[in-house]
């Protein structure tokens, strides 16, 4: 019985070649665009859960509040924060602290890598994390110091290792730049995976830090520095908000009397599954991502997809009359309504079968092109690997184009199965008006679907729009930034040095001018807290941000002193005790409520112990993306030995400038590995989810738009079919083409308006909440709706007009013959 069943499925396929061919691209293209959205969420809810530990795998945040009000919350917390939490939890099984050891450089000889990723971790951070090993100590390569692991990738590079033996090289040492001190390396472990939000391309011993030569911090356990990570695993099984519940406690039984930053210590539990999408976090040390663009391209994906079989639905259905006499004959030949549902059923099953193969087909074509879009390396893997939550998001996939399946041709299949076999051999055939009503129904479903896309694109383009024209108080263009030479310790002659090399950079053609900071644009500034008027009351204190730079930035970033003067030579000295001259921004005049920027020059504020006198005042730029409001900041006048050197240029001659400014790097700062990069293409990257997702988002939607107008066609087919006679009378009667197709769409028209009604506040709605991610943002102005819904209209008319135009055009008296 089931061969019969195919057989005839195929032979009616075979026979309405149009519209099985309109059905199938409609699903397919659903299905198709709905396959690689799935892939990308699919990889993005994937991040860390390779991890053997990753349900138990913890990050210890730390939130900072005065007086109620959030000061920090932030990512970074004390040194001793896990081993306490172990200590006074039998639920912590074991903790690591995890810190970057900034862009290393790693030379073997007379080979140097740059821009090496380093990690300075705990030995238990092997055993907490699942990063497989390939050769050498996997259980205790970080314990003792100055030890290294390497990735097999650094591997490579370093030691030109052609095949897979990686024991040749456990042993042996490599010398990073930083501290110029030989690491032997213990182990080697296979490249960091694509979702994992920790990455690196070297680990380095924790303990390292505190040790001999390479001794850069003052305590090892303690509650006084707070730049640190801190993971921690947990029992299995354990409850984390119930241990979490716990911190307050322990907060105040640690952090009791303390004068650490003078804030009230909060402390709380992220699970790491959690750390690649949820982190709005400062001083954040993983890769990111975007749960609403993440959570938002699915409900696309989904959209998409119930369109393609609502489509299914209405073209089936639009079908019913041609099928109705072959309906009629079945059943007068004994086939009972059972064997016509399945058999229609059959027909529907194929229909998808073809379609899920050609879309898997367009997939495997546009996989390429699909990746550069999303920058990420993605196949149909990410949707049959024991990812999210087990294997949970494909069982949904599948469940849902199961039920999609047959949902979508159960409808046609009971419709057509209903049909009374006299009536329609008599040709009496009626369709009931609750079938009109529901076919309606969808059409207004799809469109106001698609009408909230076409609104949800507009605002996300303008917003995108916006973010790249928006001024950012300083000119970041042609702005390239040399990282900086790397000193193991404080060398007094290290400013001349940087001054003499500015001085001369300055004389070279092509370079406007060079300035050293301590933060550029795009990075997290360091934050100061009990920051104090000296002449207001001792306890109204502030966090404000803080910077290092030398008298040459606001000149070379173009930043206006709107009161008081630049820095000078005399503000800088060597001996950080005796600096006293600071500059601050507008937002920090606010802030520390003096009446003007002219009356903040000459004041004093206090903190890190000492007294400052505020010379100038700058304009505010934004260090960060508009989706975080400008902050209070106090700029320094002083150098770093790790500060990286900006240098503006003219970049019509950029090879031979590049060329030019590398040679001056070497000759002042010897067996230095030089590198660098534009600061707006590392601007440009903090806009890269944002950007996705509105290229992601018009993309789709425009798939949408076409997936609806085949929908359209359908639904105006089968009113067509429905209103031949009738035609075909008004056309004897003297109507003319236009009053035939302004019969034929009036009807549409009004289930377009209706949909445009219905789509508004729900388009409206989820813009608004989505741009409250950004501090700066676009009004929502009513054009963009009335734009929306006159392309909707437009879009409308022009599908629905083929077939109007076709039916006011044909011969009445074939119509006629209908009768």
């Amino acid at each position: 019985m089931l061969i019969n069943y195919l057989k005839i499925a195929i032979r009616s396929i075979r026979k309405n070649k149009l519209f099985s061919a309109i059905n199938i691209a409609g699903l397919a293209i659903g299905m198709a665009a709905c396959l690689l959205i799935l892939q990308y969420v699919s990889f993005e809810l994937s991040y860390d859960r390779f991890n053997v530990n990753a349900n138990d795998l913890y990050r210890v945040t730390n939130d900072r509040y005065r007086e109620g009000k959030l000061l920090q919350h932030g990512t970074i917390t004390y040194s001793a924060i896990g081993k306490a939490l172990k200590d006074d939890y039998p639920e912590v099984v074991d903790f690591t602290r995890v810190e970057p050891y900034s862009e290393q450089v790693l030379s073997n000889g007379d080979k140097m890598i740059g821009d090496v990723t380093a990690l300075a971790a705990d030995n238990s951070f092997l055993s907490m994390f699942s990063y497989p090993f390939i050769a050498g100590d996997s259980k205790s390569g970080l314990q003792q110091i100055n030890t290294v692991i390497l990735t097999e990738t650094l591997a490579r590079k370093l030691f030109d290792i052609k095949g897979n033996n990686f024991n040749e090289i456990v042993g042996k040492t490599v010398v990073i730049t930083r501290d110029k001190q030989p690491y032997k390396i213990t182990a080697i472990c296979k490249d960091v995976p694509e979702n994992s939000h920790l990455q690196f391309d070297a680990l380095i011993s924790y303990n390292t830090l505190y040790a001999g030569n390479g001794n850069w911090k003052e305590a090892d356990y303690d509650f006084t520095d707070s730049d640190f990570w801190q993971y921690i695993l947990l029992k299995r099984g354990t409850d984390y908000k119930e241990l979490e519940a716990k911190l307050d406690a322990f907060s105040q039984r640690h952090f009791q009397g303390t004068k650490v930053s003078g804030s009230v210590e909060k402390f709380h539990l992220q699970p790491l599954i959690r750390a690649h999408l949820y982190s709005d976090y400062e001083y954040e040390i993983g890769k990111t991502g975007n749960a609403t663009v993440v959570w938002g391209l699915l409900i696309i994906a989904v959209l998409i997809i119930i369109i393609a079989w609502v489509n299914y639905v209405n073209l089936s259905t639009a079908k019913s009359l041609e099928r109705a006499k072959e309906v009629g004959i079945r059943k007068v030949t004994g086939a009972t309504r059972s064997q016509l549902i399945r058999q229609f059923l059959t027909e529907s099953l194929v229909i998808n079968l073809f379609a899920i193969v050609l879309a898997v087909l367009t997939v495997s074509l546009v996989q390429n092109s699909f990746n550069a879009l999303v920058q990420h390396q993605l196949s149909f893997a990410f949707l049959l690997q024991n990812g999210y939550n087990g294997y949970a998001l494909t069982i949904a996939v599948a469940v849902l184009l199961i039920a999609g399946i047959l949902g979508s041709g159960f409808y046609p299949a009971f419709v057509l199965s209903a049909f009374k076999p006299i009536s329609v051999l008599k040709g009496k055939f009626v369709t009931s008006s609750k079938g009109i009503v529901l076919r309606k129904v969808l059409v207004v479903s799809q469109f106001a679907i698609t009408i909230a896309l076409i609104i949800g694109s507009f605002v996300v383009y303008k917003q995108i729009r916006f973010l790249n024209a928006q001024e950012l108080g300083m000119n970041i263009s042609q702005m390239l930034v040399v990282k900086p030479p790397l000193l193991t310790h404080w060398d007094s002659t290290f400013i001349g040095k940087e001054n003499s090399f500015k001085n001369e950079l300055k004389q070279l053609p092509h370079i406007y001018g060079a300035s050293v900071i301590s933060r550029t644009a795009g990075d997290e500034m360091s934050r100061v807290f009990n920051v104090r008027r000296t002449d207001k009351n001792l306890d109204e204190q502030f966090s404000l941000r803080r910077s290092s730079i030398d008298a040459d930035f606001i000149p070379v970033y173009g930043i206006k002193v709107i009161a008081g003067r630049n820095f000078t030579a005399t503000d800088f000295n060597p001996d950080w005790d005796k600096l006293h001259n600071i500059i601050i921004n507008a937002a920090a005049v606010k802030q520390l409520g003096f009446s003007s920027s002219e009356g903040a020059v000459g004041k004093k504020i206090n903190f890190f112990g000492k007294d400052w006198d505020i010379v100038g005042v700058m304009n505010d730029f934004h260090q960060k993306s508009l989706h975080y409001p400008i902050e209070p900041t106090i700029f320094q006048p002083s150098y770093g030995t790790d500060n990286p050197i900006c240098i503006k240029v003219n970049t019509k001659a950029l090879p031979s400038t590049i060329v030019a400014i590398k040679t001056k790097f070497e000759t002042f700062f010897p067996g230095n590995y030089f590198d660098y990069y534009f600061l707006d293409d590392k601007f440009n990257k903090l806009y890269r989810d944002d950007e996705l997702f509105g290229k992601v988002f018009g993309i789709f939607a425009g798939f949408a738009i076409f997936i609806a107008c085949l929908g359209l066609m359908g639904l105006s087919l089968f009113a067509t079919a429905q209103r031949t006679k009738e035609i075909g009378v008004r056309k004897v009667l003297g109507a003319s083409v236009a009053n035939i197709v302004a019969l034929l769409s009036k009807d549409f028209i009004k289930l377009v308006l209706i949909a445009f009604v219905i789509a508004t506040p729900v388009a409206w709605f989820a813009m608004y909440n989505w741009l409250h991610d950004f501090a700066y943002r676009i009004n929502i102005e009513w054009w963009l709706f009335a734009l929306a819904g006159l392309m909707a209209v437009a879009i409308a008319l022009a599908t629905i007009s083929f077939q109007s135009i076709k039916a006011a055009l044909s011969n009445p008296v074939k119509s006629l013959r209908t009768e």
